[in-house]
């Protein structure tokens, strides 16, 4: 018979794993209570860490629906569930990580697949949403002052066109005069 504590904290992890964007599952076996306290700080609001038991974790993935993991809950277990972006929060454990030798990254899940160690660092090599959606602008404002300058450059040219024929002819017309005298 299931202990009521140990159904509720499946129930609390499963719903975790359905809530957030995506999962990183690390090891986290070196790591003071200082040192766990400072990645809590260096995630921020994008992502929950939590330590929790191979075996609860295994029941709770496999009653969200999480498949290809279980080979990562081997060790001390800790998961970050990301909420919203995951390029923030998988920059701050790829940073974490370096600083730290004792965190280590062993996978995750995104999107209803699992993910590799590679797959999750490439994640942390991509640039925020922001700066990508700024950069996307930037882009279209020079797409459009292009085509302004295009649209605009057959009037200009009419304009010089209209301007150099009247000079040549008052050219002309000063010339003539210049011959009747």
């Amino acid at each position: 018979m299931a202990k009521p504590d140990k159904v509720a904290a499946v129930a609390d992890i499963a719903d975790s794993f359905r809530n957030s964007s995506a999962a990183v599952v690390t090891q986290y076996s070196g790591l003071s209570v200082s040192q766990l306290s400072e990645l809590r700080r260096a995630l921020g609001d994008t992502a929950n860490y939590r330590v929790a038991k191979n075996t609860l974790v295994k029941r709770a993935a496999e009653e969200a629906g999480v498949e290809g993991l279980d080979e990562l809950f081997v060790g001390p277990t800790a998961i970050a569930f990301i909420e919203g972006e995951p390029v923030e929060a998988a920059k701050a454990l790829r940073d974490f990580a370096k600083d730290n030798n004792a965190l280590v990254i062993k996978g995750g899940y995104m999107d209803g697949k699992s993910l590799s160690v590679s797959e999750i660092e490439r994640i942390a090599d991509l640039e925020s949403r922001e700066v990508l959606l700024a950069k996307t602008a930037g882009a279209l404002k020079a797409k459009l002052s292009q085509a302004a300058a295009l649209f605009q450059a057959p009037a200009s040219q009419i304009a010089r066109l209209g301007a150099a024929l009247e000079e040549k002819r008052k050219s002309e017309g000063g010339a003539d005069e210049a011959a009747e005298s």
